[in-house]
This record gives structure tokens, sequence and C-alpha cells, in this order.
């Protein structure tokens, strides 16, 4: 058998260095959008006025185009290359498209994952703008988010007007930093002027509600409707306590006005990518915005956008939550598979992030990845349940054997699903041309588009039919606190709500332990929360880190700045 190559490529710096970039007011007008709809940020990246969309209204919609994975390991198996690197092979063929994106948080870049530009030749550019700040739009959402923070504890320190009962308060304050030693915090000690002394915390920024209210708003006036429907806690009669209630929601909007409007930059290939916003992808929705969607679905003849972690979790809010809110519908699905993906699901090994492959999983051994194949078919079937066209694209990784990736073709083509393997971080566009044909092809396919659950629905059965319709699971099982929280918000007038389940993402079920496709189980249900800003009840299935750590060596060790004043050490 043959093995792909393993000649080295230059590093993820060093190639996005090398390129030649476009003037980002070129980028802007082959797609249609004029300078006067552009606030320049430098040469290369612009954010995109409210104005250009009006302005491409007329033009037809773009084949959506939405890329997903099989359960990750803790690596990362390729989505946002693969989105890249789809839009670059397009490129090649003389077709427009649009890749939407997800703004990396910088707790991750300086930590364990490091940057998430995409790779090799599937890259977003300037890779540094990416990674670091970009327009200052996690910076927005974390000053709006703790200013009301302050508020909340401003108004119990003036003498508590609305009856805030404090032990209700689950609004924590956030920061965009990895920092396990806020997770837990004590406010307002010190002196009797310096505020009322309660429990409280940190959460990431990319964990905010805010982050997901700028995800999922249409424009400016929903936006600022959303951030005034905040739910910070209840009074002591049970009444939610909004941000309206304390007259918070129209200066979070000011802060965030900027901050609503997509950031436009450019592929390797010079084509057009809306990076914007950055939602948790295990309790939020863990995609990219609906007004970047809006926007791209008339920039040319195809909209990439990507969703979070595997099409269990990602996937699912992207169908049931985003295309809700939206309005639109995709075409097709890409389906992200990797053959150490699938060996990890063979239960025979363990990968942790930060650490190399066990040497045997680099060895030549199809069995391994048709023993993990359960999962692989699992999410075709997830993706078929929604309507939507499977595509399965095989990241090729340096090391991969032609026989591995015959397993993967063959299980997936039993499944209903095409399948093409690329090659694009190490070729760039040339080497997704196969999935451009597959995609294609799925294209040109009617789809019957539906959503897992009515709205109607009650909360029990949306999450039942998440659980049982895209999980597996026998069922669900609630606890009491949280059937009664269940009840309590469909009282309140949250029952209309679509769902989201935070779990985690290394499984397709709730335990992480648990590889492939597991049956017979139940999914366990321990809280309930009402995101009312966001729109969504969420339902809590084990434990969920909303602050993420640092490892013991994490990226920021490595990241300086050299004597030419050039950063490195970014990956």
């Amino acid at each position: 058998m043959t093995m792909t190559s393993t000649t080295p490529l230059p590093s993820d710096l060093a190639i996005a260095r090398g390129a030649t970039l476009l003037p980002i007011e070129e980028v802007a007008s082959r797609a249609g959008i004029g300078l006067d709809h552009l606030e320049l940020y430098g040469r290369h990246v612009a954010k995109v006025a409210p104005s250009a969309a009006a302005a491409l209204a007329d033009r037809p919609p773009a084949t959506y185009v939405l890329v997903t994975a099989i359960t990750p390991t803790p690596l990362g198996e390729g989505k946002t290359t693969t989105s890249i690197g789809l839009a670059q092979g397009l490129a090649v063929r003389g077709r427009t498209s649009t890749v939407a994106l997800r703004q990396p948080s910088m707790g991750p870049t300086f930590g364990i994952k490091g940057g998430a530009a995409g790779g090799g030749y599937s890259q977003v550019v300037p890779m540094e703008n990416m990674n670091l700040h970009l327009t200052g739009d996690f910076h927005a959402v974390t000053a709006a988010h703790n200013l009301l923070a302050a508020m909340v504890d401003n108004h119990l320190h003036h003498g508590n007007e609305l009856g805030i009962d404090p032990r209700s308060i689950a609004w924590r304050r956030v920061l965009d930093v990895n920092d396990r030693a806020l997770r837990n915090v004590v406010v307002g000690l010190g002196a009797r002027l310096d505020g009322v002394p309660r429990q409280s915390g940190f959460d990431i920024t990319a964990a905010s509600e805010i982050m997901v209210v700028l995800a999922l708003a249409t424009d400016l006036q929903d936006m600022r409707a959303r951030l005034g429907r905040v739910v910070v806690g209840y009074s002591y009669e049970g009444q939610p306590i909004t941000a309206d209630d304390l007259k918070a929601g129209g200066a979070m909007t000011v802060m965030l006005r900027d901050a609503l409007k997509p950031n436009l930059m450019q592929t390797l290939a010079g084509t057009p990518a809306l990076v914007h916003t950055g939602p948790f992808g295990n309790i939020a929705t863990g995609n990219s915005s609906v007004v970047a969607d809006l926007l791209g679905t008339h920039m040319g003849d195809y909209l990439i956008t990507e969703a979070g972690f595997g099409s269990d979790m990602g996937a699912e809010r992207f169908f049931d939550v985003k295309c809700r809110v939206s309005g639109l519908k995709p075409d097709v699905a890409v389906l992200v598979a990797t053959v150490r993906a699938l060996k990890t699901h063979s239960g025979r090994y363990s990968v942790v992030a930060g650490k190399p492959l066990p040497p045997e999983m680099l060895a030549e051994n199809p069995d391994d990845v048709a023993e993990g194949a359960a999962n692989l078919r699992h999410h075709i079937g997830i993706l078929r349940g929604f309507g939507v066209s499977p595509v399965v694209a095989i990241n090729a990784f340096p090391g991969d054997f032609d026989s591995e990736h015959d397993v993967i073709r063959d299980v997936a083509e039993q499944a209903g699903a095409r399948v093409a393997v690329t090659r694009h971080v190490a070729l760039g566009g040339d080497g997704a041309q196969h999935l451009v044909d597959a995609v294609d092809e799925a294209a040109a396919e009617s789809t019957s588009f539906r959503y897992a659950y009515d709205l109607g629905d009650s909360l029990v059965d949306k999450l039942t039919a998440v659980a049982t319709k895209v999980y597996g699971a026998d069922g669900i099982d609630l606890t009491p606190a949280a059937a009664s929280g269940l009840r309590q918000f469909e009282a309140l007038g949250y029952g209309d709500f679509p769902v989201v389940i935070a779990k985690t993402h290394l499984s397709i079920s709730s335990d992480p332990a648990l590889r492939g496709a597991p049956r017979g189980w139940r999914m366990p249900v321990r809280e309930v929360r009402a995101a009312v800003g966001a729109g969504y009840v969420y339902a809590i299935c084990g434990d969920m880190r909303t602050m993420p750590g640092l490892s013991k060596h994490p990226a920021a060790e490595r990241i300086d700045i050299d004597e030419n004043g050039e950063i490195v050490g970014l990956s």
C-alpha cells in the first residue's frame, strides 16, 4: 500500500507570510461590495456595513454548504481547513465563493489549541490578524457582558429595588483568557462601599450569552431587543430580572454596534472570508453569525460555513437554531472524517491534546479504521435525518495509507454518501478538486430539509427528540431540579424556544468515554437554563467547563516578537 507524502510543509505562519495578498477593497469588489460599504482596518481587513446586504439583495442566493465532522479527537479533524480548501478549490474552477467562519478565541490561541486560521495551504490571511484581536469584537463582547455584571452588583449595593435574589444570579463575568483560578470567585469583599459579598466566577468570553446574541441577531434592532431580554437572575417571587429591568440594554447595544458588522478577510487564493463571532461549541450554538451568512449568500456562487465539533453538536444547532433564525436552508453538508479519528473510535487508542499520537496508531491498520466506522455511519445518518445530502471529505494527513482511505470510502458509499479524498492542506485548492466534484453532484440533488422537532413541542419533547433522533439515546432522564426548571420556563413563556444540549464533544453520547456510536444508553439532564436573549433553553448533561485552564506548557510560552518586530511562535 502506498502512503501519502510525508514531506514536511513550511510552518503555517511561514506559508501565510509568503502569500501575496490582495488589497481588501479588491476582494470586496470581486464579491460585489463597494468601498462605500467598507470600514478598513489596515490593508487586508475590513468591516462590512449593513448597507452591503441591501445592495446585494437582488443577487441570486448561493449554494449553501455546511461543513461539519464526525466525532473529533481532541486535536480536531480539520473542518476549518476543509472549509477554506473547498472555497479555494472552487476558485480553481473559476467559481465564486465565500467562506464564513467563527473568529478564534485568544484563550485557546495562547493555550493548547493554537491558532484557528486554517492550516498549510488552506488558510485565512493575514494569520496574525485572524488569531489576535482582529477588529476587537471579542473585547466588545467582554466589555458589554461585564458592564451588565457591574450593573447587577451596583443594583444590589444601592438597595436592590427589584428584589433580586442574590442566590439566583447566574450572570458571571467573562475574560478572553484561559484562567482556571477565576472559575469560582467571591466578589464584594472589603469595606461596605465595595459592594455586596456573594459567590460568582468567570467564564471565557466565547461562552458568554452576549456572544450568542451577537451571532444570532439579524440586525441592530434585533440585537437591541435580544440584549434587553437577557435574564441575569430572578426575584424573590421567581420573576426573571432582565438587562432592560436594570436599564443596561441600551448601553450594551452601543458597545456592540460595530461588533455586529462582519469582518472581511481573504483565503490564500484571494477568495472572500467572513470571520464573525465565536460562540462556544459545547454550551452554545458553535456557529458563526447569521448576519455574515445573510450577507455571504449573495456574494458568489457558493457560501461555505462551518459548524463546531461533530454533526451531533454544531450541525444540529446549525439546523435547529441558526437556520430557524436566518431562514436559510443548506443544500449540502460536508462531513469531515480522518483516519486518526476513526482509529480513536475503535477504542484501542487514547489521543490527548498537546501530545503526539501513539506510535502504534500510525501503523497501517485498516481493521482499526473499520472498527471505528460506526461513528461515521451514525454521523451520515444524522445529516440524512435532516434531509441534507452528505459528502464525506476524507481529510488526508501525512502518514495515512490508501488502504485506510478505502475503508472510509466503502463505509460512506454503503451509507449512501458521496466521498472524496482531499489534500487541501498540502496542495491548497488544487488538492480539493475531488471534493469540489462531490459537492457539485450533491448540490444538484433536490433536498427535503427538516428540523428535528417543531417549536410547538414541549421542552421535554424537544430534548427527547435531539437525544433519540440525533444522539441515538433511548430517552432522557431528568433530575427533579431539571424537570422543575422546564416547567418554570414554560410558565414564563419560554416553551416555544429551541433547545441546546450542553454535552461532551468527544462522544455522540453524553459520556466522553463512550466511543463509536453508543447504543443502549439514556441521556441524563441534571440542570436546565434559559438563554432568553439568545432565545433558547439549554440542558446541562455532564461537567461543562466554561473557563478553560492552561496546560503545563501553553502556546503562550512560544509566542514572541523577533528583532524585526515580527510575531514568532504562532501556530
